[in-house]
């Protein structure tokens, strides 16, 4: 017969804490964290301007992969990618969250797309409109119960293609 041991509860050791320390060498420094937010928060008046001109490229690339050879579509492909990249990652610092989830929708998107056919086409569209709308209403945050509704039917469309993808 085996005799059952008591649990051994095992704490691991708080490293983190002698790593970051408060003043002194190597310690946070919260002025500096300060002056930080507040770069920041005085870039966000342009941060609309930078997402418009995001937008204008991104439009681009996607009016060439349209009308494009088929042998271009990748390299067209990643220039979306990394347009679509740069917004997601910017639009969270400056409070407009749905461009934060539209950009990194429409990566794994663009990450999962093999062949661009019509479906690709008007997914990739409605990724791009949906930014340009979500811009033209300054929906900041997370666009309200409007923008949960465009998320929504977004989230749809996409499903729908995918569906389409698997068939």
């Amino acid at each position: 017969m085996v005799e059952e041991d008591e649990p051994i509860v095992i704490k691991p050791p708080h490293s983190i804490n002698s790593k970051v320390s408060i003043g002194g060498a190597g310690a946070v420094d919260l002025e500096a964290l300060k002056r930080a937010e507040e770069v920041i928060a005085g870039m966000s008046g342009n941060y609309l301007e930078w997402v418009e001109e995001d937008l204008v490229k991104i439009q681009k690339a996607f009016d060439a992969l349209k009308s494009g050879k088929p042998e271009d579509h990748k390299h067209l492909l990643d220039q979306i990618f990394r347009v679509a990249h740069d917004i997601k990652g910017q639009g969270g610092s400056f409070d407009y969250g749905m461009m934060t989830i539209l950009g990194n929708g429409l990566c794994r998107f663009v990450e999962q797309t093999q062949t661009v056919g019509s479906s690709e086409f008007q997914v990739i569209q409605l990724y791009i409109d949906t930014m340009k709308l979500v811009i033209s209403k300054r929906m900041s945050g997370d666009g309200g119960k409007e923008g949960e509704q465009v998320l929504r039917g977004l989230d749809m469309v996409v499903a729908k293609t995918a569906n389409k993808q698997a068939v």
